[in-house]
Order: structure tokens, then C-alpha cells, then sequence
């Protein structure tokens, strides 16, 4: 029986490095997929790793029917035997809806990637509709790590290595954090809710506050 199944994770977990090696798997068996994606940090079109891996995809607009893009596809003849939905926290929830009645009406799994809630520790409305639809929701077991050395479970948004929490919800970044870049960075909840950075912690450890006084 087909299945809706919702990878989740932080970022940095590995989410896409998996939808990459599902793609591979299946492909290598003669199946073919349909990828869809959104906000791709390699650009529009793309289903692209931290680690180098890249492929095309479909690239999912505003308002897009992604069970009428499959019910299409297959009337012309074409193939799909199953779905990839990278980013899937930033697909609308009817969207997520639109997915999980491709895998009811069109027999076809449809595999779901994405990071459950964002830089302020709210859920994404995509991806609280996935964790509300899915036959199985997977924490993936790869552990991103917080500049502690502890679990990482928050994602934060920095400007310049410096925590926001404030802004849209949606904004396009990646792990640099460097001068006044958007950047996004995984912590721990601890260092998540004290708003420190490695970049801020490495600037309070450095202080002149906090380094020891020479005597006389």
C-alpha cells in the first residue's frame, strides 16, 4: 500500500543527502520519480546536498496543484512510480493536502523532506499539515550538532553571526552567518532560547569581561 511518509529533521541532518539516494535507489531499478521542490539553496529547479549532489526538479510555484501536475503528466503517457517532495515545509498546506491524494487516488508513494519548525521555533504550516496527514512521520537519526557539542534541535536565523527573531518566516539563506548575510545556524535549546551563536559566544569568550585579571 502506497504511502505518505514526512522526513523530518533540523537542518544540516541530511534531508536532502536521503531524497538524493531514494531518487538513486529507485532509479537504479529502472522506477521513475517526480521531484519536486522550492526555495533550493543550488537555485530554481533543483534538489541539491550540502554534500555536492545535485538534480533537476520541478519547482513548485504559488497556488501549483501537485496532484493536478501528476494527473497530467500521466495522461500524456509519461511515468511516475513514486514522489519526492524536498523543502516540503515550504509548500501550503493544501498543497501537502493536494500530495497525500496522490498517494490515495494515484497509488503512488509520495516521500516528504523537511525541517518542522523555523528560526523563531514555530512549526511550518507545510510541515505541521505533513506531521497531521502522514502514514509515518521519520526523525532522521543523523544528529546535527549545536557549536556546544550538544544535540541540535533549533534552527536560528543570524545577520552577521548574530540571532533574529524577527522577520518573515520564509527567507532564503545558508550556513554562513558571515558579515551582514542571512545566514541560518543549528542549536541546542538552551543556546536557541539565549540567543548565542557560535559566533556570539566566541565574541563573549574573547571579552575582556570575562578574561582574567592580572594581579597588582
Amino acid at each position: 500500500m502506497s504511502e505518505l511518509v514526512f522526513f523530518c529533521g533540523t537542518m544540516d541532518c541530511g534531508k536532502s543527502t536521503l531524497a538524493l539516494q531514494i531518487e538513486h535507489n529507485r532509479s537504479a531499478r529502472g522506477l521513475v520519480g517526480m521531484i519536486f521542490t522550492r526555495n533550493d539553496r543550488a537555485g530554481e529547479g533543483k534538489l541539491s546536498s550540502r554534500l555536492g549532489l545535485v538534480t533537476d526538479a520541478v519547482e513548485v510555484e504559488d497556488g501549483a496543484d501537485l496532484y493536478a501536475h501528476l494527473v497530467d503528466h500521466l495522461s500524456q503517457g509519461r511515468r511516475a512510480d513514486y514522489v519526492i517532495a524536498d523543502e516540503a515545509q515550504f509548500l501550503a498546506p493544501e498543497q501537502i493536502d493536494q500530495l497525500a491524494r496522490v498517494v490515495d487516488d494515484l497509488d503512488l508513494d509520495v516521500y516528504a523532506f523537511g525541517i518542522t519548525t523555523d528560526f523563531r521555533s514555530k512549526l511550518f504550516p507545510g510541515s505541521q499539515r505533513l506531521v497531521e496527514l502522514a502514514d509515518r512521520v521519520e526523525v532522521l537519526q543523523v544528529e546535527a550538532l549545536c557549536w556546544c557539542g550538544a544535540r541540535a534541535t533549533h534552527n536560528a536565523r543570524t545577520v552577521g553571526g548574530v540571532m533574529v527573531v524577527e522577520g518573515a518566516q520564509v527567507v532564503v539563506g545558508d550556513v554562513t552567518g558571515s558579515a551582514d548575510e542571512i545566514g541560518y545556524e543549528v542549536l541546542c535549546r538552551r543556546h536557541h532560547r539565549r540567543r548565542m551563536t557560535a559566533a556570539t559566544a566566541r565574541a563573549a569568550a574573547l571579552s575582556p569581561d570575562v578574561l582574567p585579571v592580572s594581579p597588582g
